[in-house]
């Protein structure tokens, strides 16, 4: 980083387990739900409430799931947990917990606009998916080397993994797979992932994904 670019000032580096604390909150949060039925409604992002005053939506959203699957939050908190602990251990906490929370916000705020131009304003959005694809992209601009085993069998390079995945999500967007999720905002969560390591770290993932020999 440039430390004379107030941009790209470095933070002082710390490991004070936020990726936990962020699981934590968003267990905790789940658990209320069943105690507060109205607290989706209040949490989640819906582009008609935001207009009407709920501004905090775009932020608070990406703390709130789905209560009839415990999928929903089970995948995203292993995706933290995996991916989020190895991004922060990287980059400190306070660069971890700003990257985290930025993109999701961003995220949301991206879901927001095209929702509401596009005839989804009553439409809900809640989970923490488009942070866990900013810090998929983040692990494998971080590191490239590294492999995942699909399945727990194929073995792929991150970066392979994470365009994979990319690819799909714009996919199923394109041709409404799987309809009931929102994979305009995973897509918005890699792509304000990738303009943070541009912007903030001066670095280019394409770069690191394949680095010329």
């Amino acid at each position: 980083m440039d430390r004379n670019s107030l941009i790209r000032r470095p933070f002082v580096y710390s490991n004070r387990n936020a990726a936990l604390w962020i699981i934590a909150i968003n267990v905790f949060v789940f658990v209320l739900e069943y105690l507060f039925p109205g607290l989706l409604l209040q949490l989640a992002m819906t582009p008609v409430l935001v207009l009407h005053g709920y501004f905090w939506q775009p932020f608070t959203y990406m703390f709130i799931h789905d209560p009839q699957s415990i999928t929903h939050i089970l995948v995203n908190m292993l995706g933290v947990f995996f991916f989020g602990t190895q991004v922060e251990r990287e980059l400190g906490s306070k660069e971890f917990l700003l990257y985290y929370l930025l993109t999701g916000f961003l995220a949301g705020v991206f879901s927001f606009v095209f929702y509401l131009f596009t005839g989804g304003a009553y439409i809900p959005l809640l989970g923490a998916s488009g942070a866990v694809f900013a810090l998929l992209l983040a692990f494998a601009a971080l590191f490239p080397q590294a492999e995942i085993y699909i399945w727990g069998i194929l073995p792929l390079r991150a970066p392979v993994m994470v365009l994979g995945y990319a690819a799909l999500e714009i996919v199923s967007q394109l041709f409404s797979f799987q309809s009931g999720i929102a994979h305009l905002t995973h897509i918005a969560g890699f792509g304000i992932g990738w303009l943070y390591f541009l912007v903030r770290f001066g670095v280019n993932p394409a770069k690191r994904f394949f680095p010329r020999r």
